[in-house]
């Protein structure tokens, strides 16, 4: 299996390293093009990829193309690519915002998997959902999951709604996190906290939190209910949050990432 990686960022090389540190290449190693010289020279001293600046000399011999560039760059690369492609390659989007059908319609492609990763992926913490044109078969369906797994989890679901759907959901939450914790960070620091240890309060707290959520079935509500003692000083955090629709507006947030999702598609 001949996997090519078009795009050197960081959602790209954050893959790029996930596959090639797995052993589903076989004796191929991973091939990565980008147009960059800096990361170009950096890569070249990677032995476990082969490094190409040309689209000619690696996309018309690869079975799995993964398109890990800005959605803004999408076309001109697409006009590139468009030449060199046969109908039997598989093409896997990381890209936000870009359907399937724009995708086919611009390559001539028939088999598009589309995916929305997220920014853990980098620490193996990744979840990727995605979906299939109609012409992906089930074993290059079972083979690309099988890569997006090298990041973290994969879930597959059954239309691009739901890519938009986890867009607002996985792919920008963690930002929802980090805004979150960057509260905690302040509040803490404001009531006298060195910064460090303000640190080593939030990081934590999110750890542990998290880890206990995993290792068990009970829900959030129920675990909120083990902490939050009536009257206790939990409760009166809750309470604030309660009274100022902080449920609401988290909500909200998530479909305003969604809405904004299906907007761009529309746009592409």
């Amino acid at each position: 299996m001949k996997v090519l990686v078009i795009g050197a960022g960081n959602m790209g090389l954050t893959y790029t390293e996930g596959m090639a540190n797995s052993s589903l290449l076989s004796k191929h190693k991973l091939r990565i093009y980008d147009t960059d010289p800096k990361k170009i020279e950096t890569l070249r001293k990677d032995d476990r990829f082969d490094v190409y600046d040309n689209l000619d000399d690696c996309l018309p011999k690869a079975d799995i193309v993964f398109v890990a560039v800005k959605p803004y760059h999408s076309d001109s690369l697409f006009e590139q690519m468009k030449p060199m492609l046969s109908q039997g390659q598989l093409i896997v989007s990381l890209m936000a915002g870009v359907t399937i059908n724009t995708i086919q319609q611009k390559l001539n492609a028939k088999k598009v998997i589309r995916t929305m990763p997220n920014l853990p992926a980098q620490v193996g913490k990744g979840v990727t959902s995605y979906t299939e044109s109609k012409d992906v078969s089930k074993v290059e369906l079972i083979m690309v999951r099988n890569l997006l797994d090298t990041t973290g989890t994969s879930i597959h679901v059954d239309t691009e709604k739901f890519i938009d759907a986890s867009t607002g959901i996985s792919g920008s939450g963690p930002a929802y996190v980090f805004y979150f914790m960057q509260s905690m960070l302040e509040a803490a620091q404001k009531m006298g906290f060195s910064e460090y240890d303000s640190k080593i309060l939030v990081s934590n707290t999110f750890e542990g939190a998290i880890e206990l959520f995993n290792k068990n079935n009970m829900s959030p509500e129920t675990w909120i209910s083990r902490v939050a003692s009536k009257g206790g000083t939990t409760q009166a955090a809750i309470d604030s949050m309660e009274d100022n629709n902080v449920k609401q507006l988290i909500q909200e947030g998530a479909y305003a990432a969604f809405d904004r999702a299906v907007e761009l598609g529309k746009n592409k």
